[in-house]
């Protein structure tokens, strides 16, 4: 069955390969001991369960290579499934060691096998359900089985001392077989969900070393744009000066005079967005921290809004224990890079409603950190976009009024300080976008 690809069902096709090898040696030990025996076995019949097994295993596989062709797998329906089988291979199990000489076969062993398959595959409970069936299985053998000559135990060779229905000997091995059963299906279990954890968090690290690589990539990036991105701006700043030099004094149109304002204008929103992206980046130069207070933060932020009448701010219940005023509450972090974060929530904030409605910031202090609660009143996001809200190059907005950059940025330094940056949102009910930054690193 290699046409199922293992990466997506992984314990399922090495269940349906296990079936398999199960089948061949089935029938390798039917054959050899039908020529090593004076007894004459019920061929027919184990060949019937063998037959069995193999039906089921075959449409398993054929079950396998249908739902390997979706775009989803769901993983509890693969787990009932592989329980339904293994209890299944539990009654085929019994039945052939009923056939060939019960508890005294040496192959009663491989009642362990399918508890240790079954601890690895499934969840805890069914494998002590698994674990129950065995033992009850078992103990059927022990009350009766077909002898075979060479494997049965004689009755004279038995204990003559009985309880009722077992012999002492036979209730020693139930209690023993059940003793066992409990002790494997306890400890690979545990062992299991051991390595179900530590493979989790595996992933988790390298999906957070491929989250960091990405970051250094997109820092690198960003960074290097600013540096370049400097020295053009700096001519550009200094021919403007020698032209506004150069027309002082003579007669001249007055747009050529507010042009040349204009220019300069532009030039200095420039260099204040790339100090602003050294910032957001982390670069070692601009990310200075300091002591400051909440009110001094949320004023670092309003400075670079491009329209601070639309943001109302407005301070919740503080809960800091402090009786202090709310702006006043210590803060220590780089106040720079976090201001061009928020700043970042509140332009995305200010785009997503109309020209005449305002966006409120609300503050509050707790004892170990802040809340900054951006609330806007736009259309709201889908459960999708919000999944996605953060991820580098995705926007919704406009072509040309974004890259998709900067709340993954703002994501970053937010993070990177302890803090966490989460979402709530609904469709035409607008956004708010909640920060919370601790007081102390």
């Amino acid at each position: 069955m290699a046409f199922i690809a293992p990466a997506r069902f992984g314990s399922s096709t090495w269940l349906l390969q296990l079936r398999t090898f199960a089948v061949v040696g089935q029938l390798v030990t039917i054959l050899i001991a039908q020529s090593i025996t004076t007894t004459s076995l019920p061929i027919i019949a184990l060949l019937l369960l063998v037959g069995l097994t193999a039906l089921t295993n075959f449409l398993y596989g054929g079950w396998l290579y249908r739902i390997s062709q979706r775009r989803g797998t769901d993983a509890d329906r693969l787990h009932r499934v592989a329980f339904v089988l293994m209890a299944f291979e539990l009654v085929i199990l019994t039945a052939m060691l009923h056939l060939t000489g019960g508890v005294d076969n040496p192959f009663s062993f491989f009642y362990f096998v399918n508890l240790a398959v079954g601890g690895v595959m499934l969840h805890v409970q069914a494998v002590w359900a698994l674990s129950a069936f065995a033992v009850l299985g078992y103990g059927g053998l022990l009350i009766d089985a077909r002898e075979v000559a060479g494997l049965t135990v004689q009755p004279s060779e038995k204990s003559l001392i009985s309880t009722g229905m077992f012999e002492l000997r036979e209730l020693g091995l139930w209690f023993a077989f059940a003793a066992c059963a409990a002790v494997v299906t306890y400890f690979v279990t545990r062992t299991a969900g051991q390595l179900r954890r530590r493979e989790e968090d595996l992933r988790r690290t390298q999906s957070e070393n491929d989250a960091t690589r990405r970051l250094e990539g997109l820092t690198t990036l960003a960074a290097g744009a600013a540096h370049e991105l400097a020295t053009p701006l700096t001519a550009i700043d200094i021919a403007c000066r020698e032209l506004s030099r150069h027309l002082d004094g003579i007669e001249k149109p007055k747009s050529i005079d507010d042009d040349l304002k204009l220019i300069d204008g532009q030039l200095m929103m420039c260099r204040q967005i790339l100090s602003r992206m050294r910032s957001a980046v982390g670069d070692a130069a601009a990310d200075q921290w300091n002591q400051t207070t909440l009110g001094d933060l949320i004023d670092t932020t309003l400075e670079g809004i491009r329209d601070p009448h639309r943001v109302d701010i407005a301070n919740d219940a503080n809960d800091s224990g402090d009786a202090a005023p709310w702006e006043s509450q210590g803060l220590y972090l780089p106040a720079e890079a976090v201001a061009q974060s928020i700043r970042n929530l509140i332009h995305n904030a200010l785009d997503a409603s109309e020209p005449h409605e305002n966006v409120s910031v609300h503050a509050s202090v707790a004892e170990d950190c802040v809340t900054l609660r951006i609330i806007d009143s736009g259309e709201g996001m889908s459960d999708d976009v919000l999944d996605r809200a953060g991820d580098p190059f995705f926007t919704t907005k406009e072509p040309g009024r974004g890259i998709g950059l900067g709340l993954f940025l703002t994501r970053n330094v937010i993070t990177r300080l302890g803090g966490s940056l989460r979402f709530e949102s609904q469709p035409h009910q607008g956004t708010t976008a909640i920060v919370t930054l601790p007081r102390t690193p």
